[in-house]
């Protein structure tokens, strides 16, 4: 059966799918006796980069972490991957390089078929949802905490696994952060505007879940780029009512470790989170 979203164009009406899911487990060891070398360059915070990892693990396949500095990655990724190209995560198949999550997990895909990201009978809904978690959804997962960190900066410290920051670190903080808003296009407005229409979004991401497009025994390549920014959004306190106990949460929680990091409720000006 069709389940209508009531949400944008972007979030548009998903099908049905049951029982689609592989029943492969993923090993620890690699499953490709001539798996090139891969090497992943990556920043530890990075959500994108996340949903890579989780892709090569679930695949069984041998990699090796490069991890870089911020603000000294975008030189160093635009040197290997090409002009234009200075964001992680980016992959080294070999000698091949793969730039982006979405371009990843689809070469990952051809060389280790097994266990499926793509399952054939969903293939196609699965790609729809996966780009639309890339090119729709990818960005709250940058925007809305460091928005949240503009107002609460002494929250960063949980994200390096200490408590709050003293008044020095909290100095440092407030440079980060408003570092993060220009980098990020980061305005009040633009946050207000995320914060208005992450309820559509969240109610999409449980369409598919129910459509069986998400959520399955196994992950779909939609399950681990959307879950990751889920991830993120679930460390900022004055989202968790928009999310917990629903869909969206149990895909992040399921493939995803745990990601250090809480920024408490209350961060946001008054008014700003829209109410269930």
């Amino acid at each position: 059966m069709l389940t209508v979203v009531p949400v944008a164009s972007a979030e548009r009406p998903v099908q049905r799918y049951d029982h689609v899911a592989s029943a492969s487990v993923p090993s620890k060891v690699s499953r490709v006796s001539d798996q090139p070398t891969i090497v992943l360059h990556m920043l530890p915070p990075s959500h994108p980069c996340l949903t890579v990892i989780a892709a090569l693990e679930h695949k069984g396949l041998a990699y090796e972490r490069n991890v870089l500095v911020g603000g000294e990655h975008n030189e160093q990724i635009e040197a290997i991957y090409g002009a234009g190209k200075r964001t992680v995560p980016g992959i080294l198949l070999g000698d091949e390089p793969v730039h982006g999550s979405v371009a990843i997990l689809e070469r990952l895909e051809q060389i280790a078929p097994d266990p499926p990201l793509y399952p054939d009978l969903i293939a196609s809904e699965v790609r729809e949802a996966e780009l639309w978690g890339d090119r729709e959804f990818q960005d709250l997962g940058r925007r809305l905490p460091f928005g949240a960190m503009h107002f609460r900066p002494e929250a960063m410290g949980s994200f390096g696994g200490a408590g709050a920051l003293d008044p020095p670190g909290v100095d440092f903080a407030i440079t980060y952060a408003r570092g993060a808003w220009r980098y990020h296009g980061i305005t009040a407005e633009r946050l207000a505007e995320d914060l208005a229409g992450l309820p559509a979004k969240i109610d999409y991401i449980d369409a598919l879940a129910g459509a069986g497009i998400v959520g399955g025994e196994q992950p779909t390549a939609a399950d681990l780029q959307i879950g990751a920014t889920v991830l993120v959004l679930l460390t900022v306190g004055d989202l968790l009512p928009l999310i917990e106990g629903r869909p969206a949460e149990r895909i992040a929680r399921s493939w995803f470790p745990d990601y250090p990091g809480a920024i408490p409720a209350g961060a946001y000006p008054a008014g700003w989170v829209p109410a269930l």
